[in-house]
């Protein structure tokens, strides 16, 4: 049984016999090579998430806005994740919008005393959002009190994913969140007439 085994297992291909070439001192020096570059990418990866994570602590945003459109319930849910910057760090939301590969930057163009126009890196795609914005804050986390706004920016995503912001009861859940977020002023959405009269009644044991 062991004979046949040892004759059955194919053998080495031989170094010497001219089929296959040694890899010598030349391809370890290419495999070093190699490894310290995929290292070397690493480091730098890591070097771009700390500032990205660093620059949104700083100067980003993450908002809900609803507002009136011609929706079956008379409103619209608008997520957004912003970053702004003067004209002189424009290459910077370049770069985000590199590393992301979404979203667009806009101008705000400024004609009182500010020397510089501002520039906004704004993300509205609810997939892209969903897709790559999310997942990246959720891996690398925000060390600012902007990290609560985040984790309410992704639970309304999820709400609507859900599809809740397409009846009354689901907007006003999405509106008391968003509400609370980035020291926003009451809801118009919740002020309103029309939300006053579609919320439901609330029962109070007594």
């Amino acid at each position: 049984m062991f004979t046949k085994l040892l004759t059955d297992t194919p053998r080495p291909p031989n170094l010497l016999n001219g089929n296959v070439e040694p890899k010598g001192e030349g391809y370890r020096e290419s495999l070093l090579r190699e490894n310290a570059t995929g290292a070397d990418n690493q480091q730098e990866r890591l070097k771009t998430v700390g500032w990205i994570v660093g620059f949104v602590d700083g100067e980003g945003c993450f908002s809900v806005t609803i507002q009136k459109a011609t929706t079956a319930t008379g409103w619209q849910v608008f997520p957004e994740f912003v970053v702004t910057q003067g004209e002189k760090s424009l290459s910077a939301l370049r770069d985000l919008q590199e590393f992301f590969g979404c979203g667009k930057i806009f101008v705000n163009r400024r004609h009182d005393n500010h020397r510089e126009h501002l520039y906004r890196f704004c993300v509205r795609s609810v997939a892209n959002l969903r897709d790559k914005i999310i997942p990246f804050f959720r891996e690398n986390q925000l060390r600012t009190a902007k990290r609560m706004d985040f984790e309410k920016f992704a639970r309304i995503l999820e709400l609507m994913d859900e599809r809740r912001h397409l009846n009354s009861e689901g907007l006003v859940e999405i509106a008391n969140i968003a509400q609370t977020m980035n020291r926003k002023k009451p809801s118009r959405f919740l002020e309103s007439s029309e939300t006053t009269r579609q919320a439901p009644a609330t029962q109070v044991k007594i």
